[in-house]
């Protein structure tokens, strides 16, 4: 992955071919669902266990996320195993939150404010 400027480890562009392909709700939740899972990753019957997508759409999405760079897979014998790539969420997730909020209220500023 490539791009120009980077924050937090990670270039603005890699950042946000990440976050559109997170856009998606079926690519959320797999990725939540591998975040959940740890190092152990889980097998693609798994995921589609859970989700409940047919194989195909299923596929389509763990290649996108693939092609992010967001997740791995590999063979195991007769199942594909999925896995987060820890690094890169930790480098989009600082991306986020750098220079969270700067020039902004503090939260129980807002609070005060809102309750007003």
């Amino acid at each position: 992955m490539s791009g120009s400027g980077k924050t937090g480890g990670i270039a603005f562009d890699d950042a946000a071919r990440c976050l559109a392909e997170l856009g998606h709700p079926h690519r959320l939740q797999i990725f939540r669902l591998l975040i959940k899972a740890g190092e152990a990753g889980l097998s693609v019957g798994e995921i589609q266990s859970e989700l409940r997508i047919p194989k195909s759409t299923l596929a389509h999405h763990i290649a996108q996320l693939v092609s992010a760079g967001l997740m791995t897979q590999a063979r195991e014998g007769r199942i594909q195993r999925c896995r987060v790539d820890a690094l890169l969420g930790q480098g989009l997730l600082q991306f986020l939150v750098d220079d969270c909020c700067e020039g902004l209220p503090d939260l129980a500023e807002l609070q005060r404010l809102s309750s007003q």
